[in-house]
């Protein structure tokens, strides 16, 4: 029998690989919450309703809960409308196929998809998505609410800027700094520091213009 169940904000894509890595680690998923109740339900878990209604926030209170949801402003909304309630933080949601390294710190709310590795003195903050197979290396810290898509390298010392998104297959250049709220396009190569707000792609990867 499971030893936990949790209940998951978000009912899609992203939640789907959530609602597998729990049932990896051995808990059940009690139900979901979303703005409206989906059709396509592949896992057949019931609707409780929005996490925004009172009678369903509550519920947070006794069983865990995850935000299980992609986008990063929108999973950090959640986090703060739930934070200001005086609810527990969210469950963290770790494949057993992750590896973590001795000294990595881990922070509430995380994802840590099949094959993520978090080596030696990595932090990751809360909300945090490291997706399948990213390699986040030693030291330094990814900051609250990025996005590590799959297949992402992250390079000794580098660090992750809150709400970030560093896309599939992009590599960053060891010591390099990631900005608040920037953008590094898929299969992007990152030899310099990006800027908060920016979005670069390419090999080397160069920064956008807003006409572009």
């Amino acid at each position: 029998m499971p030893e936990k169940s949790v209940i998951l904000i978000g009912y899609s894509g992203h939640a789907f690989v959530a609602y597998d890595i729990f049932e990896k680690m051995g808990w059940s998923v009690a139900g979901y919450c979303d703005r409206e109740e989906k059709s396509f339900n592949p896992f057949q878990i019931p609707y409780l309703g929005s996490e925004r209604d009172e009678a369903v926030f509550k519920k947070f209170a006794a069983l865990p809960y995850f935000i299980a949801i992609g986008d990063n402003a929108t999973r950090r909304q959640i986090f703060q409308f739930l934070k200001a309630q005086n609810l527990p933080s969210p469950a963290t949601a770790i494949h057993p196929g992750a590896q973590i390294g001795r000294g990595a710190k881990i922070g509430s709310g995380v994802m840590l998809a099949a094959n993520a590795v978090i080596n030696p003195l990595a932090e990751i903050g809360t909300g945090v998505i490291c997706n399948t197979g990213c390699i986040i290396e030693h030291e330094r810290r990814v900051d609250d609410f990025a996005h590590i898509a799959p297949g992402a390298v992250l390079a000794g010392d580098v660090a992750g800027g809150k709400n970030a998104f560093i896309g599939a297959g992009a590599i960053i250049k060891q010591g390099i700094k990631i900005g608040e709220n920037a953008v590094v396009g898929a299969g992007a190569v990152v030899i310099r520091d990006v800027p908060d707000g920016a979005t670069v792609v390419g090999n080397p990867a160069r920064q956008m213009r807003s006409d572009e």
